[in-house]
Parts: structure tokens; sequence; C-alpha cells
């Protein structure tokens, strides 16, 4: 299987199964002289290992990680960072039923056809287990972008099901479950408490912004910022739309009121979410995405078994009743694994580039 590394100066490759021995990442590219533990990365995979609340899958897992290389006396070296991560809390069983079947909605079908034989332990390679490696990578990156630039990348949920979250205060988001905007998630808690017991599930909608992101990083025609933004977002389990500042509203607007204008005092507006032509502005960097409702639910659904015929099945297992709950630092870090590698490669190509004027603020300071 091919297709598992990401980036091209500072390149992950993901490997592991989600009920194999162990889960884990390499990590090539990463500048060397950075001071690194494990103290870096371990609260980001906190933030997104499962079993944290009753409102996700209730798999145990520690999600300890282990720098196996590229570490020597507390820095980065430049060769290649090793990270691994055990699987302790695998429960196989629950899969003998769907040895022979294939879920709706998952990838079932399209690896065994494709591969001629799957892993249907927890979905195999295909598990939303195997973005914990891709956490770890971007909390390495997310230092580096914040020691060299002061980026910062945050995320909050803005919809789960048909419920719209208001967006109140980023305090807020790291103190309840749904890493949601806002005080109060009673609403939030009745509404997946009910989900949950009705055997079935629903998605959710992400924001995902970077803020003091430096101008100059894309690379157009093919490896625009925005693209490969959108690229990883997509690689994303679950995750069926992407948009980039003012996304798909901007069918509506008018030529007039689109383009965000230019003044001394910096941008006023960021309808293009911090890109133009494909390359960054030093305005905010603005995502949003879309994830599908979880695939494993209790309500019972017709499909086909391996031989083709008829059959009807309920997945069993421990699931997240709404897998973008526990998506929020997954965004963050793959939106961290865009920028430090297009970081990387406009310092290779462009770092000699000086301009007689500073560039404008990312928006007029009287807008923050």
């Amino acid at each position: 299987m091919s297709g598992n590394t990401f980036g091209l100066l500072f390149s992950v490759t993901n490997f592991g199964e989600s009920h194999g021995p162990a889960i884990g990442c390499v990590i090539d590219g990463c500048p060397p002289g950075m001071d690194l533990s494990v103290e870096d990365i371990q609260p980001e995979l906190d933030r997104r290992r499962p079993g944290t609340s009753k409102f996700v899958t209730q798999r145990n897992e520690a999600d300890q990680v282990e720098i196996l290389s590229g570490v020597y006396e507390g820095k980065t070296t430049g060769t290649p960072i090793a990270l691994l991560i055990r699987n302790t809390d695998q429960r196989s069983k629950d899969y003998g039923d769907i040895l022979q079947t294939f879920r709706p909605g998952h990838a079932d079908y399209s690896y065994w056809r494709k591969y001629g034989i799957r892993d249907p332990r927890g979905g195999g390679r295909s598990s939303a287990r195997l973005t914990a490696p891709t956490v770890a990578a971007g909390a390495v990156a997310r230092k580096w972008l914040l020691e060299k630039f002061g980026v910062e990348i945050r995320a909050c949920m803005t919809q789960i099901g048909e419920v719209q979250i208001p967006f109140e205060s980023w305090a807020h988001v790291a103190h309840n479950p749904f890493f949601a905007p806002v005080a109060d998630v009673s609403a939030l808690e009745h509404y997946l408490q009910a989900l949950r017991k009705s055997g079935d599930s629903c998605g959710a909608r992400l924001r995902v912004i970077a803020t003091r992101v430096p101008v100059g990083l894309g690379e157009p025609l093919y490896d625009k910022l925005d693209a490969d933004i959108a690229y990883a977002m997509m690689g994303l389990n679950a995750v069926k739309g992407v948009e980039i500042g003012a996304g798909f509203a901007a069918v509506a607007d008018k030529g007039s009121t689109h383009g965000d204008a230019l003044t001394p005092e910096g941008f006023v507006g960021n309808k293009a979410g911090g890109v133009l032509g494909g390359i960054s502005t030093g305005q905010d960097i603005e995502v949003s995405i879309a994830l599908k409702p979880t695939s494993s639910i209790l309500v019972p659904r017709v499909s086909i078994d391996t031989s083709g015929e008829a059959t009807e099945l309920i997945t069993k297992g421990r699931h997240d009743p709404c897998v973008g709950v526990r998506a929020t630092p997954i965004a963050e870090a793959l939106l961290a694994l865009v920028l430090i590698d297009h970081a990387l490669r406009h310092r290779a190509q462009c770092g000699d580039v000086q301009l007689p004027v500073p560039p404008i603020p990312g928006q007029v300071s009287d807008a923050a």
C-alpha cells in the first residue's frame, strides 16, 4: 500500500493498524536544534485520545508516545524522528461478525476490491485510530512554527448534527468535551445522549484557524497553500467538505464586495481565508471542514457479503456517536503539517528575497 507519506521537506510517514501491536510515524526533515521531548507531544495526544468522556468511544487507550530516534540530549538532530504509540486496549472479537460482510459507509468493500484482502479489526488501516500519529507529528510541527514565527493554530466545533454552535470565546474550547466555543454545552450533551440511546450517529462541522502566518507560503500552480490544506483535511477520516475563507458562500457574493480591500493599515476583511493565488497573505488562515456521521451504528442496515449475497448487520464495538467530537486536535495537526512544510519550502527557494516595503498587517488593527 502506497500513499502513507505526507509532505515534501517535512514529511511524515504513518504506519500501523487499529488492532495491531502499535501505531506510529516517522518524521523526516525536522530542522535540527529544536528542544523536543515527550512532554511537547503528549498533551496533544491527550486531547485526541479515546475514553475521555461519555460522548466518545470508550476504547481506553493511554496513547503514550515514545520517541525512538531523532533527538539527542533533548534536541532534534535533523535525522528521522520515529514516534511510537502502543495499542493496549484492542477488542478484536467485536469484529468477528463482519469478517465476511461489508459495513455500509465504511471502507470495507473498497479495500477488499482494491487489495483482495482486508483487516476487519476496527477497520485496520482505515481506522481513525491512525490519526494519533498525525497528532503526534503535528505537535512537533506546531512547536517549530510557534518558535519560528509565533504561529498559533486552534480549532473548535461550530455545528453538531442539526445543532448550530454560536461562537462566544476561544477560552471555552478547552473546558468541554466538544471543543465548543460556548460556556453552556448542555444542549449538545442532551442532543448526543439522545442520539447514542437511539443507536444512531451524526456529523459535525469544525472551524480551524492559524494566526500570525508569514506572507509567501504556497507555490502556484499545483502546490497552492489552500490546495494543500484541502488535500490534508480531506485525508482526515470522515471529512466530506472543506472550505477556505468564505467557501461556498462566495457563490452568492459580488466581486465588488468579495475582494478583501488592502490599506496601509492592513486588510479589510478576510473572505480569502488568508490565501491569494495560492500564497499566504499574512491574514489568518481560515478553514472549515464538514465530517459525515459515524458509520458504525447499532441501527440494522442492509449490505452484502463476500459472496455478493444480501445480508443485514449491526456494527458492534465501541464507537464515537459523532467523530467530529475528537477531530479538533487532528485538524489542528494537519494544518500545522501543511504550514511547516510550506515554510521550509519557502525558505529553501525564497529565503533571500528582500523588499523595501514591509508587509501590511493581516487585518486593520481596530477590526481585531
